[in-house]
């Protein structure tokens, strides 16, 4: 059985109350998790401004730092379990899971080195004065943290809010806490002190609902999806609680006649298929220049037939989805699709190994997606890719910008001109130019506009959103 983790000790809810583990890879329950309350986030909430007040703030930036170092590396250490955890939790490949420690580790080396670099300015003012800022930790703030990456993004919000002074109170997806609950455990281990980092599992309604609505949290990140996102900030907005919301995407690959389509092809498919296309930033809709639109249409289904699916442990192309629900989602939007005569270009294949019991998705190419199509409008969260063909750069832009999100996008072409103008045409977040990505990008800002969110996180532009800005001005005559 899984306790939480509040100050640095395990505890049981004070529900009395369970949650079963279930692993998506064949959809049996392996283990149990706390099924948390109000009153056990009070409990957090609690600790860890006592934490604040009576540790925390007194603590050198430096020494904020040399205990996130610590902690990367000890992640390190611990790699091969934590990637174990996150195998079995999320349905997870290998290779995907040990990636996503090495990004937690990373991320906490990157924060651990930004400490003491959050840096103030003096302000020109009339004569006999002196103006001054400094930016100051938040206090207490609340996390709540998806079940696609657990461990990245309890690395980029966590990380970022520790750094910037802050002491955290998180609540996981209750699909996917495993991980957290051991990173937490080795936090303790190599020095943060009681209530530093605290860990509440359970539903969104019940644990989520009172971490947004305690008085007691000075500043919320959330990662999730958009109707969620706005019940958060609708409950935080009570209190006039600052909110970071990183939310949906339906990210465009814009892919010019022009482009290194060698390049582009492995691209293109492992955006979409990584992590069984349960990523925010999946590249969801590939928008194909109309003279070659159909010889990349046939590599790309050829790339797609050959992609196989089965059980985490067995490292393959794709693993499951998380969960029964999210399986019937994308089974409904295909079941859309079929109905609106949109065509099937390639599927992927599921082998034989892999339980029927287990939550599996074939990667599926659908082509010409109506722009308007739900397909092309909404997020799938599955490998499901829709493509569609554009006439010229005004067309492409036109299609690109053509849903309420904006969260990343991809071009591709060698016209250094075009690469600059669709940069600043594309309406969102991110912009990757003959690539997707960065290779991870931990020192990127990332955030969307439009229904993909507001603030930032990842880089040093989080630590903008994890403080609050203080002017002082001295008059001396």
């Amino acid at each position: 059985m899984q306790l939480n983790f509040i100050a640095n000790t395990a505890l049981a809810s004070t529900s009395g109350r369970t949650l079963a583990v279930i692993d998506p890879s064949d959809g049996q329950p392996f283990d149990t998790l706390q099924r948390s309350n109000a009153q056990d986030i009070d409990h957090a909430v609690h600790a860890a401004r006592q934490c604040l007040d009576a540790v925390w703030h007194k603590l050198a930036a430096a020494e904020r730092g040399r205990l996130l170092m610590r902690l990367s590396a000890t992640v390190l250490q611990h790699a091969d379990e934590l990637a174990a955890l996150e195998q079995r939790d999320c349905g997870k490949p290998t290779r995907q899971a040990r990636a996503d420690v090495q990004a937690l580790a990373r991320y906490f080396e990157f924060y651990a080195g930004a400490c003491d670099k959050l840096h103030g300015e003096t302000i020109p003012g009339p004569p006999g004065y002196s103006v001054l800022t400094w930016r100051e930790p938040h206090g207490v703030t609340g996390h709540v943290i998806p079940w696609n990456y657990p461990m990245q993004i309890f690395g980029r919000s966590v990380g970022g809010a520790l750094a910037a002074g802050n002491v955290c109170v998180v609540k996981p997806a209750e699909d996917a806490c495993l991980s957290l609950l051991r990173v937490a455990q080795l936090a303790a281990e190599v020095g943060f002190p009681a209530g530093a980092i605290n860990i509440v599992t359970g539903y969104g309604h019940e644990v989520g609902d009172a971490l947004a609505r305690h008085p007691g949290i000075d500043h919320i990140s959330f990662t999730g999806s958009p109707g969620v996102g706005t019940l958060i900030q609708q409950a935080a907005a009570e209190r006039h609680c600052p909110v970071t919301l990183e939310l949906g995407g339906k990210s465009p690959q814009i892919v010019f006649a022009d482009a290194d389509l060698d390049a582009a092809l492995p691209v293109l498919v492992n955006a979409i298929v990584q992590n069984a296309g349960q990523t925010c930033s999946a590249g969801s809709r590939v928008l194909i220049d109309a003279r070659i639109y159909e010889p990349l249409l046939e590599r790309l289904g050829q790339a797609f037939a050959q992609l196989r699916v089965g059980p985490a442990a067995m490292d393959l192309d794709v693993g499951p989805l998380i969960r029964a629900s999210q399986q019937q989602r994308v089974w409904d939007f295909l079941s859309d699709a079929q109905v609106a005569g949109i065509p099937m270009v390639a599927q992927g294949q599921i082998v034989d190994e892999a339980p029927e019991t287990g939550f599996y998705q074939a990667p599926t190419l659908l082509r010409d997606v109506p722009a308007a199509h739900r397909l092309a409008q909404e997020e799938i969260f599955g490998p499901v890719l829709c493509a569609m063909p554009f006439e010229d750069e005004d067309h492409a832009v036109e299609l690109a910008n053509a849903t309420r999100f904006g969260l990343v996008a991809g071009v591709w072409t060698r016209d250094g001109a075009r690469q600059f103008r669709m940069a600043r045409r594309v309406r969102s977040g991110q912009v990757f130019i003959n690539n997707y990505g960065a290779g991870g990008g931990v020192e990127l800002p990332f955030g969307g506009v439009k229904s993909s969110g507001h603030g930032r996180e990842k880089g040093l532009e989080a630590l903008q959103g994890f403080t609050t800005l203080k002017t002082v001005a001295f008059h001396h005559g």
